[in-house]
């Protein structure tokens, strides 16, 4: 009941789309509503287009229904189409649907290959590598499974870039107290929004067979990235034009999402991964593993099916489709540049571009009493200051300690997803917070 000095709180910390306004994909939410009540396949009102995809799908489920367990892989026909999706992605790189696990979003086709990967006891434990900054999922799931989490730093003097050196570096050193085996990429990049070029990439798998390191490349991203010059590039392609030598024995799984791109569909929990050259036996296991959850929920299934198999040219619903994507990911790019740019302009705060993704992290000049005051609260600087900007504009961003963040550096992470007119009412804020902070604690 206390009056705040603000009208609403703008949750700017995770990315959830359709939670910050974003609409719908037409057709997606029109082949889900079709498989989840297939009386719809009478009515004029759905497209010819979305009750074909319908009708495969429902096909595929026991009963010809949503309702029905599926195979523990997934639907088979949707794993079909993930390895066409990943074919005609790669340009005709080849796609074995055997490979293809469809998932409960990315998050738990990630907890389960590590859970497959991570063995040994003392200084023969499992260490896995990641980027700091990350993602958290990944800190939680090397606690969950007590294996050793070894931090490589991405460069923030080079637009977070990844540098081979720092693999080394971090590899080298954590030999002395684990047994380095798994090496985590996120391209392109949350929280940091870079986007990895071919040459770092070719870097980055090089390392990696000459370590013989188990790569698992995040690329929930991959419909979103936006600087000029900017492209992104799958692991599974580059790995495939370095020749058979890494081709053939590079273990790599690699993963996507309906949460992220152009769809914004977090709640349906709809994922997949690819997994090449996993050995036969470890294969077997990781199956019985993914056996223990039954299925992915059938409905996430479907929607993913929809993302790697939309409408085509010629097709009814192409003109609608392609003009909705269109539209999410022109936003994206506008809101993008508008939060780099903006955040540039304000003393103490220093954005590197946002290549790609939907979040903002920011570096952020805090002065010595506010680290001092944190302290006195036992609190991480960023963390105070962040827990400031809620409690004075209503703005919900998460602290760069929540992420990993170079010692003596501070940032926050915020999503780009808001509106644009709401985005520079936030941007505003952010801009009158921090010159009143940085007054105050001078």
């Amino acid at each position: 009941g206390i009056k705040k000095p603000f009208t609403e709180v703008i949750k700017a910390n995770i990315g959830d789309a359709h939670a910050m306004g974003q609409r719908p994909i037409t057709f997606l939410r029109q082949v889900v509503a079709l498989c989840t009540y297939p009386n719809l396949l009478d009515s004029p009102s759905f497209p010819e287009d979305a009750k074909e995809r319908a009708r495969r799908i429902l096909q595929g489920c026991g009963g010809n229904s949503l309702g029905s367990y599926t195979a523990s892989q997934g639907i088979n026909c949707i794993r079909e189409d993930v390895a066409s999706y990943i074919e005609r992605r790669d340009g005709g790189v080849p796609a074995d649907p055997d490979n293809i696990y469809l998932t409960t979003g990315a998050s738990d086709g990630i907890s389960a290959i590590l859970k497959i990967l991570v063995s040994g006891g003392g200084k023969s434990r499992t260490g896995v590598m990641i980027p700091i900054p990350q993602y958290p999922l990944y800190s939680a799931a090397i606690s969950e499974l007590d294996a050793i989490q070894v931090n490589y730093y991405l460069d923030e003097e080079n637009c977070w870039a990844l540098n081979v050196n720092e693999l080394r570096r971090a590899l080298n050193e954590a030999k002395a107290y684990c047994n380095p085996k798994v090496l985590c990429i996120i391209n392109p990049g949350n929280p940091t929004g870079q986007v990895q070029n071919r040459k770092c990439i070719e870097d980055v798998i090089h390392f990696a067979w000459e370590e013989k390191l188990f790569l698992l490349a995040d690329e929930v991203y991959q419909d979103n990235v936006y600087s000029e010059g900017c492209q992104f590039h799958s692991f599974k392609k580059i790995l495939y034009e370095m020749g058979p030598e890494y081709y053939n024995n590079v273990e790599l799984a690699s993963f996507h999402s309906t949460s992220k791109g152009y769809m914004g569909e977090c709640g349906y929990r709809g994922g997949y991964m690819e997994v090449i050259n996993l050995h036969p036996e470890i294969k077997g296991q990781l199956v019985k593993l993914l056996s223990v959850r039954l299925c992915p929920p059938v409905s996430g299934q479907a929607a993913m099916d929809i993302v790697v198999n939309p409408p085509v040219p010629g097709e009814e619903s192409y003109a609608q489709f392609i003009k909705e994507k269109e539209s999410v990911l022109n936003n994206l790019a506008k809101k993008a540049k508008l939060t780099e740019d903006m955040f540039n302009k304000i003393p103490g705060i220093h954005c590197n571009p946002l290549q790609g993704a939907m979040y903002a992290f920011p570096r952020i000049f805090i002065p010595s009493k506010a680290i001092e005051e944190a302290k006195a609260h036992k609190m991480a600087p960023d963390m105070f200051y962040c827990m400031k900007l809620l409690e004075e504009t209503g703005i919900c961003v998460v602290p760069g300690s929540g992420f990993g963040q170079r010692e003596g550096t501070y940032h926050f992470r915020m999503t780009i997803l808001p509106p644009v007119e709401k985005l520079k009412i936030l941007l505003e804020k952010v801009k009158d917070f921090h010159i009143k902070f940085l007054e105050k604690y001078a």
